[in-house]
């Protein structure tokens, strides 16, 4: 496929079935108290979570009579969000808009609640205001690293790769190079990449017996970068496929059902032995050994659920058999579906399951702890972590909105709200060496990567960096004014020396990915609880002009490739500096301010300093 729109047909996430439900889990009732409140340009909404909810689902109209729609941001996948408050920015000021919220849960939407209306401001003659109080006074608490944990990569076998790459670039070096950059900046420990069972990895022998060598190649360079993999159980080697030619992507992996369910259990306790042999028991008890890709999608597997079922609980016993430490999950599905269905196959019938998997884009990821939570009351076992082993802006390949600043607050937004609820969120992908649909066809073509070709860091990646920089443990940091916790958002950590802020100015509404003058907003951070001193304030900042790779090579002419000339200006303007603000007095009150102004889209950091 080349063109956009037939990219688009496969990707899209939106609206597939989530009918199962985990044992325990009924119907949930509308929400209560929800709120509409006029911002300029938007509404901001709020309402009473409800236990159980996994996320609510937004509907709007233009007449309070209705008819009443979900409210699609553009994300292209999940329309639920996992909690309140939501900002709708897809609003002209002086209209009215009508609201009703329903509760998401295993088993979709559930009924509507009660209306509310607003209607948004236009701008004013400055930014509206917006402000952020941290308190130092608190004791600082651990802040979970969510976006730590896992990232995704194109497949190993990368690593390998002896063909000219994208622009002439040496594609094994630069994939390479990525992961190290992803470790040694973000600080990442964990990789989750498809393929496992490629062509190029494993092999099946005359004799039927397994060989790995292929795959013993790539693990030995991919464990060289100080980094460990999620052994993704896929897809499907082509002498034990019901159908050969079912297959996905460039590199025609084969996606189909095995023909003998026992040969496919073999390859499972085959490859898990064959690990520990090589890389040691007690090193690969630490891996997290997922079982296929999306198999809710027809494009990734043409069975039917109780086929992926059978197929997880092959796996995981073939796991388990060999080594009962080596965790194990699915169903690493699309659109955060079937995870009920998997806990509920695997409580009826003692299947082991260590964690569950799923994936979403364009919004910040569910809530799934009701499901893994019944599961653990039901069965009397750990709760099974949740991971969710892709996420990103789009699930769209070759989509502006990857190369652009939009993204940085959008990232920051999805691992912020991730803190509470989930034990990894894993950013699809860290570099723009990806094959899937088809090798990058210029420097900045929309590609999912942190990185382009060639290693610049993109504005999601410099949002990463920043969330990485806080230093110190997490302390409060409550905001208020105009769009408050829904566009404009904020962390702040805290030392004995230091005290870092981190705020950012988003929303889901990707109509909006070229920015908004009208959502930009003034903010003031009041910092309570300094000891008294001299504080210097140094500030970083992503936003059109800082951090935007894509304005530097626009700048040069923008076209395919860089020239020599081109890439060394390129990689000059590769950073986002650290920028002296001033120094300030800090009395007896204990206080500091600081006020900037933030753009839509737009990321600030703010570190004070006590000399």
């Amino acid at each position: 496929m080349t063109d956009t729109s037939a990219r688009q047909d496969w990707a899209q996430r939106i609206g597939l079935p989530s009918a199962e439900r985990l044992t325990g889990i009924g119907a949930l009732p509308a929400p209560d108290g929800l709120v509409a409140e006029a911002g300029t340009g938007l509404v901001r909404l709020d309402w009473r979570p409800v236990d159980g909810a996994l996320g609510y689902l937004v509907h709007r109209a233009a007449d309070e009579g209705g008819p009443f729609e979900p409210l699609d941001h553009l994300g292209g996948d999940v329309l639920a969000v996992p909690h309140p408050p939501y900002a709708d920015t897809l609003v002209e000021p002086g209209a009215t808009y009508f609201y009703r919220v329903a509760t998401w849960s295993d088993g979709g939407a559930g009924p509507l609640s009660a209306t509310a209306s607003a209607t948004p401001q236009p701008a004013g003659p400055a930014p509206a205001r917006v402000v952020v109080s941290v308190d130092t006074t608190a004791a600082p608490v651990p802040l979970p690293d969510v976006w730590r944990r896992m990232i995704g990569a194109e497949h190993f076998s990368l690593l390998v790769w002896d063909k000219p790459g994208p622009g002439g670039s040496d594609v094994a070096a630069e994939y390479a190079e990525a992961l190290r950059i992803v470790r040694d900046e973000l600080g990442v420990r964990t990789v989750r990449a498809h393929g496992t069972f490629l062509p190029e990895t494993v092999t099946v022998r005359a004799d039927g017996t397994f060989d790995f060598a292929g795959l013993d190649e790539v693990y030995d360079r991919f464990l060289a970068t100080g980094l460990r993999p999620v052994v993704e159980l896929s897809f499907m080697p082509l002498a034990l496929c019901a159908d050969p030619g079912y297959t996905v992507f460039e590199y025609h992996a084969p996606v189909s059902v095995p023909t003998d369910w026992d040969r496919w259990g073999d390859l499972v306790r085959d490859l898990t032995v064959h690990l520990r042999e090589r890389y040691g028991a007690d090193e690969v008890a630490t891996w997290e050994f997922e079982v296929w890709n999306e198999a809710n999608l027809e494009v990734f597997w043409n069975g039917t659920q109780e086929d992926y079922h059978r197929l997880y609980e092959v796996a995981a016993r073939a796991v388990k058999s060999v080594d009962e430490r080596i965790p194990v999950g699915g169903p690493s599905s699309a659109a955060a579906g079937w995870v009920g269905a998997l806990l509920a196959h695997c409580l009826a019938h003692d299947v082991p399951v260590d964690f569950v998997s799923t994936h979403t884009y364009g919004n910040a990821p569910l809530d799934m702890r009701p499901l893994t939570r019944s599961f653990a009351k039901a069965t009397g076992k750990p709760e099974p972590e949740i991971l969710w082993t892709e996420w990103g802006v789009t699930p769209t390949h070759f989509h502006p909105v990857n190369d652009a600043v939009f993204a940085a607050p959008f990232v920051l937004r999805g691992m912020k709200s991730a803190l509470a609820t989930t034990d990894a969120l894993a950013y699809w992908v860290a570099s723009d060496q990806f094959e899937e649909l088809g090798w990058p066809p210029r420097l900045l073509h929309g590609g999912f990567g942190l990185l382009t070709v060639g290693n610049l860091r993109k504005p999601r990646f410099w949002a990463l960096a920043m969330l990485s920089a806080l230093a110190g443990g997490r302390v409060p940091a409550a905001v208020t004014g105009d769009g408050a916790e829904a566009t404009v958002e904020a962390l702040a950590t805290a030392t004995g020396s230091t005290v870092d802020v981190l705020v950012w100015n988003g929303t889901l509404d990707q109509s909006k990915i070229d920015g908004s003058a009208i959502l930009a907003r003034e903010v003031s951070v009041t910092v309570a609880g300094l000891a008294p001193g001299t504080y210097s304030v140094a500030s970083a900042r992503v936003d059109a002009e800082h951090g935007n790779i894509q304005r530097v090579w626009a700048d040069l002419g923008g076209g395919d490739w860089p020239d020599d000339r081109q890439w060394d200006t390129l990689r000059a303007a590769d950073t986002v500096p650290s920028e002296y603000l001033a120094d300030m007095e800090v009395g007896a009150g204990g206080t500091a301010s600081v006020t900037v102004e933030v753009p839509m889209p737009g990321i600030r950091s703010l570190r004070l300093t006590r000399r």
